[in-house]
This record gives C-alpha cells, structure tokens and sequence, in this order.
C-alpha cells in the first residue's frame, strides 16, 4: 500500500437519498413498525411460551423464529432510524462488522429454522401415525441447535475474510447498513475468495433448503389431496399455508439479493428488498401466523381472559 493511504477506521451509510421532509416521514413510519413488529412477535413467545397447549413442535419453531425476527430487526433498524434524522451517517468499523455478522448469522439460522418447520408439516400430514415419535422433544432440540450453530458457524467465516482485507477508501457503503456485498465494493483488494464463500453458502442456506422444501410441499400436497373429507383437506392445507406464505418472501428476497447477476440498478432494488426484509417482514411472520390460526389466537384470547379477572 503507499504511504498516503490510510486504512479506513469508519464507513458513512448512504441510505436512500432523500429530503429532510421524506425522510422525517420515514423515520416515523419506521418506528412504528419496528414498535408493532417487536410487540407482535413479543407477544407470540410469551404465548407459546406459557400456554401450555402451545408446547408443540411447530410453536417450538415458531418461538425461536419470533426470537430471529426480534433480533433481527433490532440489529438494523435502530441504527437505519438514527441516520435518517442525522447528517453524520458514520459507523465504526467494528460495529459495522459486528453488525454483518449479526444479521448474516440471524438470516442463515432463519432459513435453516425455515426447513426444520417444514419438516415438522411434512411429518404432521404425511406420517400423522408416527409423529410424537419423530418429531421428538429431543429431535426439535438437535434441529434447533444445529440451525443456530451452522447459521453463526457460517457467519463467522464471512466476518474472518472480512476483517482480512483492506479499506483504504472511499467510505461510502451504498446501502441501509452494513451489508456485506456493499462493503466487499470498499476493499483495496481482491474479493474473489469472500464473493465465492458467500455464493457457496447461499447454495447451501437457499437452494438447498428451497429444493428440500419444494419436494416436501409436493408430498404434502398429494397427501392432502388424498384426504377423503372436504373439511380435512382444509385443516391440513390451513396448517401449511402460513409457513408457505413467510418461506416465498423470505427466501424470494433472499434469492434476488445473493443469487442474481449484478446490474446497473441492483443496488438501490437491494436496499429496497432489504427495507422490506428488516422492517416489513419481521411484522408480517407474527400476522401471518396468528391471524391465520385458530390456536394461536386461543390462547391470545385466553391471556387476555385471565389478565381481566
């Protein structure tokens, strides 16, 4: 490197380009839903939490989902809110990485929480004889730890190559946040080596989870097909059809973001679809969810009953 360089220290997130006016908009249209999606999602753990109907597998899953989503919004929005009503839009190069390797960690654990959840409907319907049996306290444990673990394991490696390289400027990450394909675009050096792990680790968190579920699906939908009663088919596709729902904007996004070929307009469609993903999407898990099922809106009805007596 030559001497009248220096490696950079900070980062300026550019965020969308706006006026003072739009951008105090959005600031409160933000914080409103990060507020409702940190409650909507609060409440759905507390339920499944103390309710004891809801101590199943599938609201097992969803309770550490509701925790990603939690985490994951906490990790990107508060900082996204703060630049919008603040001209020094700078973050320190430790935070912006710890910043990667929480929402890369959280993202990866989400997809592979995604499949377990899959799993456990293909079991419900297609083996509903032998499910207790598979779908053990035990197995849901296994499948947890191993989605919590593979999704940090995977982050860490990104953060290693990372924090190997050189910045020496310019300071201007391009997105919301600290996104890892904006900051790679800052290096002094080559990135092939990051560019490759990530686009490995995208083929092994979203196509193939996407391909298992997909063939999951496809059994679940022919056994529901056989089901002989107008009434059980609807249960069994009204069990599926929210997890359905939350696994096509997930893995849509994600897949846009990871997988397709750069173009001229790609970065400001990824700071829109990562919008989405940080803001919308962590609200739009717990609503689909409980409004969508009977159980869950049970016991919400319950709690509140015992809260009024």
């Amino acid at each position: 490197m030559e001497d009248n360089q220096s490696w950079v220290v900070e980062f300026i997130l550019v965020g969308f380009q706006l006026s003072a006016e739009m951008e105090a908009f959005l600031f409160w249209i933000f914080s409103l839903f990060y507020i409702f999606s940190m409650l909507a999602n609060g409440v759905i753990f507390a339920l499944i939490c103390l309710d004891q109907r809801l101590h199943t597998p599938m609201y097992f899953f969803l309770a550490h989902l509701a925790i990603i989503d939690m985490s994951y919004a906490s990790n990107n929005v508060p900082k996204m809110l703060v630049n919008l009503v603040s001209q020094k839009r700078t973050i320190s190069f430790v935070p912006c990485t710890l910043q990667t390797f929480l929402y890369l960690g959280l993202a990866e654990t989400e997809c592979l929480i995604l499949v377990a959840m899959s799993y456990d409907r293909f079991v419900a319907i297609c083996h509903p004889l032998q499910y207790i049996v598979i779908m053990s306290w035990r197995a849901c444990t296994v499948l947890v730890v191993t989605s919590w673990s593979c999704g940090f394991v995977l982050a860490l490696i990104h953060v290693i190559l990372l924090v190997r390289l050189l910045f020496c400027g310019p300071q201007e990450v391009n997105h919301l946040f600290c996104e890892i394909l904006s900051v790679l675009k800052l290096a002094c050096v080559d990135t092939w080596i990051n560019k490759v792990v990530i686009f490995a680790a995208s083929v092994f968190v979203l196509v193939g989870p996407l391909c298992i579920m997909l063939v999951s699906y496809m059994r679940i939908l022919w056994a529901i097909l056989n089901i002989q009663s107008k009434e059980g088919r609807k249960k069994a596709f009204s069990t599926c059809s929210s997890h359905l729902c939350v696994v096509g904007l997930f893995f849509g996004i994600a897949m846009v973001v990871y997988m397709v070929p750069e173009s001229s307009q790609r970065e400001e469609k990824e700071k829109i679809l990562s919008l989405f993903h940080s803001v919308f999407n962590p609200l739009l898990n717990p609503l689909l969810y409980s409004l969508r099922n009977v159980q869950v809106k049970d016991a919400l009805y319950r709690a509140l009953k015992v809260r009024a007596m």
